[in-house]
């Protein structure tokens, strides 16, 4: 097993009476990168607390802390009005707010506390509710006036005093480096900081680039670590009212019906304020010119409201209003960016070559993560911020290790791949594990594309030959026009004419999703038989390319068939590989879909899959009993045994729901044993976690590249909660590598977390619609396809005759 060094993600330390992070014992070697950013500690340099002011009430009778072990933190009752408190499952301490009148916006809360250094100190840190201060203070109240004079009671009052190796104290670290990016100009949009000022205007001015960074702090087993990406983000330069009078001006007759179509489910942002909101919804009744009532009982229009409050002055005033729920929020047209784009083929482009150069190399993303460090740096506010808590950036480097290289079996010959891990050239000219002839099949194509329909038999017949697969003579099907009624009244004459058919092999003419739909509601739900839509115009080309195409289409349908085209050692014995995966459909009102897929064999060849329809977007699975114990009976059937091991992979968590997966999921796994007498196998439950700005980049000379694949990171960036490990297991094209996140929730068969590694890592090498390593395993990967054709086309559950052939792919 090979090993790397790695610079990692920016962890913090402290000397408030203890060490939160212990630096790596070796700095002298550096490899491998991992970024979300780079790892930078903070070290707390003597706290140098600030005296305590001489006018504060009752400040004779305050114990002062020692400065270098607590953290005083107050809570403002005073004008936001909800309540809230810090930490308010522990000990059940938690301040509620006194409105005196209520003050809304932040910005107008975070200068009136300003104004009370007096009371608080010069150092403090306030995030809109809780006040975090080096010092205490008894309950206190002061006074402040809004710009217009009205005058403001702010109450104060301590709710906790923080060890500052408490997890309470994360909100705090937040807050202090939400305001060293303040310093830097960088603006809080959503989640993320962007730099306004080196914005970029493209695209003929219609579009924002917004160059930023994803920054948040969290605890890991190495200590508390800043976690840093450079993002971008793109906006339209025009408002949302303006894109409404775009489509009125195009569609009069359905303007509403167009705005709802386009508006409705887009996420749009504040030009006031920089926040972000969904929009739910179009109120074509309310106007600006409408009224509210103010928390404190004062009735106020909206356009009286934005002028009051935020100095804006609406011109439109018969515009409609957009809804955001759940709590229900309403938005005017005017003051709102980043409207979506229209759905025109030319603006796809023009966004997509956009994208593709903001797309960073590991150099360039290194460049960028330091610019950051170098700016907080030597940006004299900045620094003076984090020196005023005692804080510090320091970097460190984390040792990291590489998974051999797995060897690829096919029928005949085992070899070892490429070092980009991807074998298309031998499985085109080798022949796969498991071969299926191709007997009996139906070709279907409209006339006008006859000549493309012959050059694809003759390219199927040359290519077959090296990969043993026997192609027969179609039945040939010639439709007179493209038209889904054509389409579906000739597949479903011939399929009933016909004895028993394969596979049908239909031609469109372009991207027609309406076709494909059509033809894969026939073939996998009412009448069940493996299909293949090939676009017309990857038919097209240079001879080349068709070939590359029908060698990727055979492949396909075999797997279809039932075929298997390559495996690894699986030194694992009586094994079952679970996958399941999510789909939550973007339309009102549509169910979500789960995705199983469960291997039935010994090498992990062979398949059987089903799905489960579930409440719109929910999230956490409640049919798993029945789905295991389907997949345990015919693994029975087929083997003669039960596996005595069974590893789940569940893709499609997130950190908050992982507690609830281990709550109701995993005894949903373990009640399936049940069904047989006396069967208590082993369970291990893998969540998969692919949506990271983690990044791993390894130093090669004094150049920063992508590092070498089957490349491990198993401590210091991991969760101190869960045994999880991080896997960067596919070849990326451009750009930064993303790895995964692999978190074992459950584990009573006592796999070692090298094992896991090593299972997880040969299992992404065993997708057979891409001849190299994928993302994740290939389990989850299948379930993935399974469930989006189920939730985005058929919306129904495909016929169980289909269930051991991977007629999804």
């Amino acid at each position: 097993m090979g090993s790397c060094w790695l610079l990692g993600i920016p962890s913090l330390w402290s000397r408030w009476g203890r060490l939160l992070t212990a630096p790596s014992g070796d700095i002298s070697r550096l490899s491998i990168g991992i970024s979300q950013g780079f790892l930078w500690h903070w070290a707390a340099h003597g706290w140098q607390s600030p005296q305590c002011p001489s006018c504060c009430p009752g400040c004779h009778e305050v114990e002062r802390p020692q400065c270098n072990k607590e953290l005083w933190v107050f809570f403002g009752r005073d004008f936001w009005g909800a309540e809230r408190g810090l930490g308010e499952a522990e000990e059940g301490e938690q301040a509620l707010c006194a409105p005196s009148p209520e003050v809304e916006c932040k910005s107008a809360r975070f200068a009136m506390l300003k104004e009370q250094c007096a009371v608080t100190g010069d150092v403090m840190a306030f995030d809109g509710s809780i006040l975090f201060l080096p010092i205490q203070i008894p309950k206190v109240s002061v006074k402040a006036r809004r710009k217009n004079n009205e005058e403001i009671s702010i109450n104060i009052q301590m709710t906790k005093i923080l060890e500052p190796s408490s997890d309470l104290c994360i909100p705090f670290y937040n807050v202090v480096f939400r305001r060293v990016m303040k310093i830097l100009n960088m603006s809080l949009v959503g989640r993320h900081f962007f730099d306004l000022p080196r914005s970029a205007l493209t695209l003929e001015q219609l579009l924002h680039i917004w160059p930023g960074y994803a920054v948040s702090i969290r605890r890991k087993d190495g200590g508390l670590f800043l976690m840093v990406d450079a993002i971008h983000k793109i906006i339209r330069s025009d408002s949302v009212l303006s894109v409404m009078q775009t489509i009125h001006s195009q569609s009069q007759r359905t303007f509403q019906d167009e705005c709802t179509k386009q508006l409705v489910g887009t996420v749009v942002m504040t030009r006031y304020n920089n926040r972000t909101y969904r929009v739910d919804d179009i109120d074509w009744d309310k106007t600006p010119k409408d009224t509210f009532t103010l928390a404190s009982g004062q009735e106020i229009s909206f356009v009286e409201y934005y002028s009051q409050t935020y100095g804006i002055t609406i011109r439109e005033l018969d515009q409609p209003l957009l809804v955001h729920k759940p709590k229900e929020k309403l938005l005017f047209p005017e003051g709102l960016g980043g409207a979506p784009s229209p759905p025109s083929p030319c603006w796809v482009f023009l966004v997509q070559e956009v994208m593709w150069e903001m797309i960073q190399s590991p150099q360039q993303h290194y460049r960028r993560l330091t610019s950051l460090l170098s700016r907080i740096r030597d940006t004299p506010d900045a620094s003076r911020e984090l020196e005023r808590w005692g804080l510090c950036l320091d970097t460190d480097i984390y040792r990291g290790h590489i998974l051999p290289v797995e060897r690829i079996n096919l029928r005949h010959r085992s070899f070892l791949p490429a070092e980009d891990l991807g074998w298309h050239r031998e499985v085109t000219k080798e022949v796969p594990i498991a071969v299926i002839s191709i007997n009996s099949w139906l070709l279907m194509y409209p006339k006008r594309l006859q000549h493309l329909a012959k050059d694809l038999l003759v390219a199927m017949r040359s290519s077959c030959g090296a990969m043993g697969i026997q192609v027969g003579q179609p039945t040939v099907q010639e439709l007179r026009d493209d038209r889904i009624e054509t389409y579906v009244r000739t597949i479903q004459s011939s399929l009933g004419s016909q004895d028993k058919v394969q596979l049908l092999l239909c031609i469109i003419p372009g991207s027609r999703d309406d076709i494909y739909g059509a033809i894969k509601k026939l073939c996998c739900v009412q009448t069940p038989v493996p299909s293949q839509v090939i676009n017309a115009q990857s038919l097209t080309g240079h001879p080349g390319k068709i070939r590359s195409v029908v060698q990727k289409v055979l492949l396909q349908i075999n797997c279809k068939l039932g075929g298997q085209l390559w495996g690894v050692d699986i030194p694992l014995k009586q094994l079952m590989v679970v996958g399941m995966d999510i789909h939550h459909s973007r339309s009102q009102g549509m169910r979500s879909v789960i995705g199983f897929v469960a291997s039935m064999n010994h090498t992990l060849t062979k398949w059987y899959s089903r799905v489960v329809f579930q409440m719109p977007h929910q999230e956490i699975a409640d049919s798993l009993r029945l789905c295991l114990s389907q997949a345990l009976k015919r693994f029975y059937e087929l083997n003669h045994s039960l596996p005595m091991k069974i590893v789940v992979y569940r893709d499609g968590v997130s950190d908050p729901q992982l507690d609830t997966v281990l709550k109701y999921e995993v005894p949903q796994l373990q009640k399936s044993f049940h069904t047989f007498q006396n069967y208590q196998p082993s369970l291990v439950v893998v969540v998969v976690q692919k949506q990271l700005s983690t990044n791993f980049y390894c130093l090669a000379g004094e150049e920063f590249v992508s590092p070498p694949l089957g490349t491990v990171i198993d401590h210091s960036v991991t969760s101190s909660g869960w045994q999880d490990f991080f896997l960067l297991a596919h070849h990326s094209r451009q750009g930064c590598s993303v790895p995964t996140r692999y978190i074992c929730m459950w584990n009573t068969a006592n796999l070692s977390s090298e094992h896991l590694q090593r299972l997880t890592f040969k299992l992404c090498h065993l997708y057979w619609n891409w001849p190299g390593t994928v993302r994740v395993p290939a389990p989850c990967k299948y379930a993935h396809k399974l469930a989006f054709l189920v939730g985005q086309v058929l919306h129904h559950e495909p016929s169980a005759h289909l269930s051991e052939q991977l007629f999804f792919l």
